[in-house]
């Protein structure tokens, strides 16, 4: 799995990469929420791609995939 978020990664597997540093997780579940997503928990969230939600949620993709990749470099 690579260690930048991607459009086409599913949301629990951006969980799966963030877990593997504490600090990374709780940021990446926060921008989660700040852009009011907030099924982090849900069953969709296993099969939904960053783009998915980000469309469904009425949120920019790039702008998304900046904030989440900039939460993993924390």
């Amino acid at each position: 799995m690579s260690n930048k978020v991607t459009a086409d990664m599913k949301i629990y597997d951006v969980l799966c990469l963030a877990q593997e540093n504490d600090a990374a997780l709780e940021e990446v579940q926060q921008v989660f929420f700040d852009m009011g997503m907030h099924c982090l928990g849900c069953p969709i969230s296993r099969g939904e791609t960053v783009e998915e939600a980000a469309e469904v949620h009425g949120n920019d993709v790039t702008e998304l995939l900046e904030k989440l990749n900039a939460a993993l470099d924390k």
